[in-house]
């Protein structure tokens, strides 16, 4: 459990990270705004992949379920932030994409994490 947390947390904060360098971008050029959606989609992605992977490469097995769990955990903690921040609690075609596109990324970092 505690390497769950610890690769979830790691996500989070990369995320964030990430998405203050975009948002720096985004302000300072002349990068269009229509990019924001799907390049924050990837960014999630990615900094799952990377959880999945740092929880499985220490755990050695499981690194699909366990990739996967560190995607749900981080979609459900974006999900309920988004849900207090926005006071909005639906569920759109965006959040469904997302949600898919966490879980995937931590599957495939959990598989190569296991396999490294």
């Amino acid at each position: 459990m505690k390497e769950l947390l610890k690769g979830t947390i790691f996500s989070i904060l990369l995320t964030v990270v990430l998405i203050g360098i975009l948002s720096i971008l985004i302000s300072t050029t002349s990068l269009s705004e229509n990019i924001i959606m799907p390049t924050i989609i990837v960014i999630s992605a990615f900094s799952i992949m990377l959880g999945g992977f740092i929880v499985s490469k220490n755990k050695k097995e499981k690194g699909l379920i366990n990739g996967a769990i560190v995607g749900g955990i981080y979609m459900l903690c974006i999900y309920i932030l988004s849900c207090f921040i926005t006071l909005d609690f639906s569920i759109t075609l965006n959040s469904i994409i997302m949600i898919l596109a966490g879980i995937i990324g931590g599957i495939i970092g959990g598989i190569i994490g296991v396999n490294f």
